[in-house]
C-alpha cells in the first residue's frame, strides 16, 4: 500500500494490429473488427482456429476465473447478463432494466444489486468498462443509466457466436477504446436544447453526444456514426454537438474513406481508419 501502481495493458489497438499484419488495410479492419486485438489472434490463419481461441478464452479465462474468485452462486444470471451486455454496446442501459427483463422473462430473485455486483464482476476482470452519464451544461454526472463496452470486440463477438455483427456498434465500441488506450476519460454526454413543434409549442429535448473525453485541460466532444451521406443526416449528427455552447473541439467519425473536411458548423469529419491510425487525429 502507497508503493504500488497500476500499468494497464490493454488489447492491441487498431494502429498496433496493423503495423504487425500481413496484408492490405482493408484486409486488416476487417479481421480487426472481427477478431479484436488479443495478440495471439495474428499467429492464426484459419477463421475457425481464431473463433475456437476467443470463445476458449472467454469460458476457461474469463469466466471460471470470475465464478471462482466472486463465488458466484448463479452463473446462469452471470451468463445472460454478459449476453443482454454484449448485444447492446452502445445502448444505455441500468442494473434494473437488466433485472425487470428477468423478471419478465420468468427468472425470479433476480435483485438489481445482483446484477450491479456482477456487472462490478465484470469491469474488474477487464471484460467490460462503464460510460458514465454526463450533463454538459448542467456539470454534473448522471447516475444511471450508463454504456457498458467490451475491453475486446473479438471477445464480444465470439460471445455471440459471430451473430450480431452492427457496424454502428462495433465501430462505437472501437473508437471509445481507442480514447482510453490514449488516456482520456471518457463519458456520454447529455445536452439539453429547446425546440418549438408543429404548433409553435416550446419543447425542451435532450440529446446525446457519444464520447465527452477529458484530459487535463483538453475537451473533445465525438460523435460516431456510420455515414454523412445527405445534408439530413449531417444536421442530425451535429445537432447535439452544436448545442453544447462551448469552444472545445467538435468531430463526428465516419465509417467510410474520406478526405479530411469540416462542415458547415466547423466540426471536423473524419474516417474511422484514419482516426485509429494517426496518433494525432484528435488535434487536426
Amino acid at each position: 500500500r502507497g508503493r504500488g501502481d497500476e500499468i494497464r495493458v490493454y488489447p492491441l489497438s487498431f494502429k498496433e494490429f496493423y503495423d504487425v499484419f500481413n496484408g492490405p488495410k482493408e484486409d486488416a479492419w476487417t479481421k480487426y473488427i472481427t477478431y479484436g486485438g488479443m495478440p495471439y489472434i495474428l499467429t492464426l490463419e484459419e477463421s475457425e482456429q481464431k473463433s475456437k481461441y476467443l470463445k476458449n478464452l472467454f469460458e476457461n479465462t474469463y469466466i471460471n476465473d470470475i465464478i471462482e474468485r466472486n463465488r458466484i452462486q448463479r452463473d446462469d444470471v452471470l451468463d445472460a447478463t454478459i449476453d443482454m451486455l454484449a448485444s447492446s454496446i452502445g445502448s444505455l442501459t441500468n442494473p434494473k432494466k437488466i433485472a425487470d427483463t428477468f423478471t419478465s422473462n420468468g427468472i425470479k430473485n433476480v435483485t438489481n444489486k445482483t446484477i450491479s455486483s456482477y456487472i462490478n464482476y465484470l469491469i474488474d476482470s477487464f471484460m467490460i468498462n462503464k460510460a458514465g452519464k454526463y450533463d454538459i451544461k448542467g456539470k454534473r454526472y448522471i447516475s444511471t443509466p450508463s454504456k457498458y463496452y467490451f475491453v475486446d470486440i473479438g471477445l464480444r463477438n465470439a460471445r455471440l457466436n459471430f451473430r450480431q455483427q452492427e457496424r454502428n456498434h462495433i465501430m462505437e465500441n472501437l473508437i471509445y477504446n481507442e480514447l482510453l488506450i490514449r488516456g482520456y476519460n471518457v463519458d456520454v454526454g447529455v445536452v439539453e436544447c429547446y425546440e418549438h413543434d408543429k404548433n409553435n409549442k416550446t419543447i425542451r429535448k435532450q440529446l446525446e453526444i457519444d464520447f465527452v473525453c477529458n484530459q487535463g485541460s483538453k475537451r473533445y466532444y465525438i460523435q460516431s456514426a456510420l455515414n454523412l451521406d445527405t445534408r439530413e443526416k449531417n444536421i442530425q449528427e451535429s445537432k447535439s454537438l452544436n448545442n453544447v455552447g462551448d469552444n472545445f473541439k467538435k468531430i463526428i467519425i465516419v465509417e467510410n474513406d474520406i478526405e479530411l473536411w469540416r462542415n458547415e458548423d466547423g466540426i471536423l469529419i473524419i474516417g474511422v481508419k484514419e482516426f485509429l491510425l494517426n496518433k494525432n487525429s484528435l488535434d487536426l
